[in-house]
């Protein structure tokens, strides 16, 4: 029978194993549950110190700054982000193309980006297109293997195999100095204009806000190397334009570092051109791609004098995509135009509590509501409720420290017209432990164990789907053991830290597309077995050789196995799987004097194969690539100014990420900011 879009939320709350509470949207701070400070004024004390890089946590963690965004030639998250150990970046080429992060062999799709603690959900793909995060106002970025140390966060954090964390800008301005306002503009190859904008203003002691606008304009062009036919002659990327608008505003309440509010309202329009894959004498795609998202979303985070802990989220979001393809003959009107609508609201509450000095337990519940509307042929307008319950538990013996957790997710479709897949519910464990055997605790040994489960998107389950398909969620298995070093000094050496984890990932039920009679009417099943055995090491430092000078080393090398294991038969069991490098070697270095700082950038992956098959003719090559920056920050006036030059591809090298996708050749990027 037909399942109807009207829920009766009491029936679908009995068919979950967990009760999931609600709160009202637009969360507001609480009197009565405030503190009442004491307030003192001390004289104020700088101190100077070099910061450290986040590298010993119970699971294996990296993190870039915002003030290290230069030293990487960041113009995106994925772009500051390619050097963590363990990633591979799908990058479509071109200044405007799309951009996934894949951790550990797993796929995108097994990473949830969080943003300021809230996760992004694109429950029609799957895969977050990181491509459309500016860096502007963008504080700090962790990617965590397994999850976040802290216990009391949303559900939704437990629920994934890695755990990408955006945290934006937050206002610390004074009486004395209220706003701050920063002013910028990047321009470059590629036809690149990019203007942007931030007021930072204090309201009174306890309210600020942060308001940004960013506008991004580029022609694309650029040239590539077309040898397919032997001639190894220049050829222009074309249809690859881009003409982006976003706007965000942050509302900031914070009566002590135990209660905080925070609303947030985010707007995101672009158009795009779409460049297919390369094809010999070929002509240029017209195919576009438009994007119109709005997200609102707000937190409130509580704690007690009892150490009672509180954590409240709440997100409405709607996103639109406009595909547009006018270059043939499809039907009559000579053109394909389909139109999608994703609308979300989620919900969030979390509460822990000091049991014991060294032990805390938490309880996190999450409800998602996610539908998708699409004018597209025979589409079956999905709805899909999403509740996650978990307990989670953090204990401290001495040197050890332990962490578990179980977590239940239930799933629960409904549809306008055909059959809605199957409700599921099922738990997953997660288990951590770390030792420091030294008292300062430099030195620390850790290992987890996680499982998670991926429930098919509605791409998946019901993109062109001519009958129901039986899908059954995607496993995975984590296994992690790994130690890291951590040296400070007030020598040369400022610090020096130093990580290596071995792992093993198993997933099974793999979901993957195979072909059909017609290439248009793809068939989804779950056939896949992949077994993945790696390690990764991290390195950072940073010297002070002489007076004034500093000097900053970092490299992360990856080394993955990851092969096919579903089926002896198959002609490609044991190999590797599709699009990954068995090593990939990413070195940054800088030298900074003053206000001036100049970086290098090297990334180096070895060959890849882009079918399952592991034959010369699905063969891509290693690749390396270079970049280099300079940063430069005076003053005019007294007003403090930034000026920056980068080069990417130093050296013009012609390679490709995904395969017929050319990525661009040497490229120039320059930066004017000033800050008021």
């Amino acid at each position: 029978m037909q399942k109807t879009l009207q829920y009766d939320y009491w029936h679908l709350w009995r068919k979950s194993k967990c009760y999931v509470p609600f709160f009202v949207l637009g969360l507001m701070p609480y009197h009565a549950l405030a503190q009442q400070d004491t307030v003192k004024k001390l004289k104020e004390v700088k101190v100077s110190s070099p910061v450290l890089p986040q590298i010993q946590t119970v699971t294996p963690s990296q993190t870039v700054s915002s003030s290290d965004f230069i030293k990487y030639s960041a113009f995106t998250v994925a772009d500051a982000i390619r050097n963590f150990a363990g990633v591979n970046i799908q990058d479509y080429g071109g200044i405007g193309g799309m951009q996934t992060v894949s951790v550990r062999s797993l796929g995108a799709d097994n990473v949830a980006v969080l943003y300021n603690s809230i996760q992004l959900n694109d429950a029609q793909n799957g895969e977050i297109d990181l491509s459309k995060f500016n860096l502007i106002n963008i504080q700090q970025i962790t990617l965590f293997n397994a999850q976040p140390l802290d216990i009391c966060q949303t559900a939704r954090a437990f629920a994934s195999a890695n755990v990408l964390a955006i945290q934006t800008i937050q206002p610390k301005l004074s009486a004395e100095k209220p706003f701050k306002i920063i002013a910028g503009i990047k321009g470059g190859s590629f036809g690149l204009v990019n203007p942007y904008l931030q007021w930072q203003q204090r309201v009174s002691k306890y309210w600020s806000f942060v308001i940004n606008g960013y506008d991004e304009n580029a022609n694309g062009r650029y040239k590539y190397k077309e040898n397919a036919d032997g001639s190894d002659t220049l050829a222009t990327r074309k249809n690859s334009d881009v003409h982006t608008k976003q706007a965000d505003a942050e509302l900031y309440w914070a009566k002590s570092d135990s209660s905080k509010f925070n609303l947030q309202f985010n707007f995101y329009n672009s158009d795009r051109g779409l460049p297919s894959a390369v094809v010999l004498y070929a002509a240029p795609t017209t195919q576009r791609l438009y994007n119109r998202d709005y997200i609102i979303q707000s937190g409130y985070h509580y704690i007690a004098k009892n150490s009672f802990e509180l954590l409240l989220n709440t997100k409405l979001s709607q996103s639109t995509v406009r595909y547009t393809d006018t270059g043939g003959v499809y039907n009559a009107t000579g053109m394909i135009v389909e139109n999608y609508m994703q609308r979300e609201a989620y919900q969030s509450v979390a509460i822990a509590y000091h049991i014991l000095s060294n032990w805390k337990v938490s309880y996190s519940s999450d409800a998602d509501i996610s539908n998708l509307q699409s004018d597209a042929y025979k589409y079956d307008f999905p709805t899909r409720l999403s509740l996650f319950n978990v307990l989670a538990t953090n204990l401290t013996l001495g040197k050890w420290l332990f962490q578990g957790n179980i977590l239940n997710t239930y799933i629960d479709d409904h549809v306008k017209s055909g059959t809605a897949a199957s409700s599921k519910s099922d738990y997953t464990q997660t288990v951590i432990a770390s030792y420091h055997p030294l008292a300062a605790k430099e030195l620390e040994f850790r290992a987890f164990y996680k499982s998670t489960f991926r429930n098919p998107t509605f791409s998946e389950q019901y993109y062109y789907a001519i009958a129901p398909r039986p899908l059954k969620p995607e496993y995975t298995s984590q296994y992690d053991a790994g130690v890291a070093y951590t040296k400070t000094t007030d020598g040369i050496l400022e610090y020096l830290t130093v990580s290596a984890d071995a792992y093993y990932n198993n997933v099974k039920d793999k979901i993957i597309y195979i072909p059909t009679r017609s290439p248009d009417i793809p068939s989804v099943v779950n056939l896949g077995k992949v077994d993945i055995r790696g390690l990764d090491v991290v390195l950072k430092s940073q010297f002070k050789p002489f007076y004034n000078w500093k000097a900053s080393l970092t490299a992360n090398y990856t080394y993955q196995n990851a092969i096919d294991i579903t089926d002896p038969t198959d002609t490609y069991y044991l190999e590797q799987i599709p699009y990954t490098p068995k090593n990939t070697l990413a070195v940054n270095a800088g030298v900074m004097y003053k206000q001036f700082g100049v970086y290098y950038n090297q990334i180096l992956a070895s060959h890849r194969y882009y079918a399952s098959d592991n034959t010369p003719q699905y063969y891509l090559p290693g690749y390396t690539v270079s970049d280099a920056s300079a940063v430069y920050n005076f003053k005019i006036n007294s007003v403090p100014v930034l000026a920056s030059l980068e080069v990417n591809n130093l050296y013009n090298k012609n390679y490709v990420i995904v395969n017929g996708f050319p990525m661009p050749g040497r490229s120039f990027r320059f930066t004017f900011q000033i800050t008021i």
